[in-house]
């Protein structure tokens, strides 16, 4: 058997267990490995689709031009397309794409034409604007436009999310993806939804982009936006094919929680993957920690391969250089409890127990603040300071139950967060985090902690 062409050779990618990186996440965690397509990347699903049904539509002539924007990879398999079939290629990318993506394209035969990042979508300078003027200039020309081309969301409808359901024999029951232009996302979700509307859709974000608020708020808030250096996840506009009512949860992950995890994933389970495969196992994974039972199955698409990325994430200098390696002892939340060597016991007190025995016990234990607990759940928190203000205010709740004054439940951090993100979590009225064990064992860890990590 052979095949006529490279582009017959897209899709149909194996799923892999994950097994040193989910140490303590119950359920399975399996991850789709888009690199084993030809272009290395799931973007060539979508990019064979919309040259196919651009020629069905009579949109994209015999000798034609194929210009868009892209992160990279969505120009690899166009570009994959454009030599089976006999197109030319333009593409203009942000000038924050790596080094490689653009060799990689120009060694496919394509131009490329680098942009500058940090200019809004509507400027004339930026890669959005820049492809959309060409494509206006040039003759017999196709912009594509995965962004609002509904034929991104098609291809993975029609083959990502059917292999996913064949390969975990339906018992699928969490599918996470990082959201860009949401066709990888969306498709294959609304085809598993429709096989079983009770599997959750995760999506993965990035600081800097403008999905997670919108989901949960309905407002394009453009302080959301700002420069940010993951590359194919997050964006500062709303894409069509970004269909929000199929995404459950939104989870973001920082730039360098996505780079430590890519770097992870290569050493850890032999994954030698992109930048937003990273994020995207970051961000699976600490939805994974609270949410995922015995019996679930977590399937994570891993978008590319780590060759697009051996000037950034995979050099150490770079890495250095952008403050992503830790020269400190305390580099994770992991290794402060590790470094406490038990120190650390938590006290909790019951929902029921009166207001006038918690401050006794606070006192006698030496802590200002301690988790409520119903029945082993973490439903709010107090402190001496708050405490000690109603208590002038109203001497009598002393006698009350403590559920009556608590304040919200202290947060839960993934076990492998950054100590940037922990000490992002920490302000004048969230003074600790909690965070679970390999052993499922719940630990604090004090702004008291946080600085004595960052001074070691």
């Amino acid at each position: 058997m052979y095949y006529n062409s490279i582009i017959e050779t897209i899709g149909d990618t194996p799923l892999v267990k994950l097994n040193n990186v989910t140490r303590g996440i119950k359920g399975t965690v399996l991850v789709k490995v888009e690199y084993f397509n030809p272009g290395n990347s799931m973007k060539d699903r979508m990019a064979l689709k919309m040259i196919e049904d651009a020629e069905k539509e009579g949109i994209l002539k015999p000798g034609g031009t194929i210009i868009e924007g892209t992160s990279g990879n969505t120009g690899m398999g166009l570009a994959l397309v454009a030599i089976a079939k006999g197109y030319k290629c333009i593409f203009t990318l942000a000038d924050k794409q790596s080094q490689e993506k653009i060799d990689i394209l120009r060694a496919m035969g394509a131009e490329v034409i680098v942009c500058p990042t940090n200019v809004p979508p509507e400027d004339p300078r930026s890669y959005y604007s820049v492809a959309k003027k060409l494509n206006k200039e040039t003759p017999n020309s196709f912009y594509p436009n995965q962004y609002d081309n509904l034929s991104n969301t098609a291809a993975h409808y029609e083959t990502t999310g059917p292999e996913i359901w064949e390969q975990t024999e339906g018992k699928i029951t969490h599918y996470a993806a990082g959201v860009g232009t949401g066709g990888s996302m969306c498709g294959t979700t609304k085809f598993l939804k429709e096989q079983n509307p009770g599997i959750i859709s995760v999506g993965i974000d990035t600081y800097g982009s403008v999905f997670k608020k919108y989901k949960e708020t309905g407002v394009f808030d453009e302080d959301e936006v700002y420069p940010y250096l993951t590359e194919g996840i997050g964006e500062d506009i709303l894409p069509k094919n970004v269909d929000f009512s199929l995404i459950d949860h939104f989870v973001k992950v920082t730039d360098k929680d996505g780079a430590i995890m890519t770097r992870k994933l290569a050493r850890g389970e032999g994954l030698f993957i992109g930048w937003s495969c990273g994020a995207a196992v970051h961000g699976a994974l600490e939805y994974a920690r609270e949410n995922l039972k015995e019996d679930d199955v977590m399937v994570i698409i891993l978008p590319d391969h780590g060759t697009r990325y051996l000037a950034k994430v995979y050099n150490d200098n770079w890495m250095k250089d952008h403050g992503f390696i830790e020269s400190r002892e305390f580099a994770t939340a992991h290794d402060i409890i590790r470094h406490k060597n038990g120190t650390d016991k938590l006290f909790t007190v019951d929902i029921a127990t009166k207001v006038g025995d918690v401050v006794q016990m606070l006192n006698k234990e030496g802590i200002d603040q301690v988790p409520i607990v119903k029945e082993n759940n973490f439903v709010g928190s107090v402190s001496t300071s708050k405490l000690l203000e109603k208590l002038i205010e109203q001497p009598g709740i002393k006698e009350q139950q403590v559920e009556e004054v608590m304040d919200q439940p202290i947060p839960f951090v993934a076990l492998d967060n950054t100590l940037d993100v922990l000490s992002s979590m920490i302000n004048k009225d969230n003074k600790a985090v909690l965070v679970r064990d390999d052993l499922h064992e719940v630990h604090i860890i004090t702004q008291h902690d946080i600085l004595r990590a960052m001074t070691n």
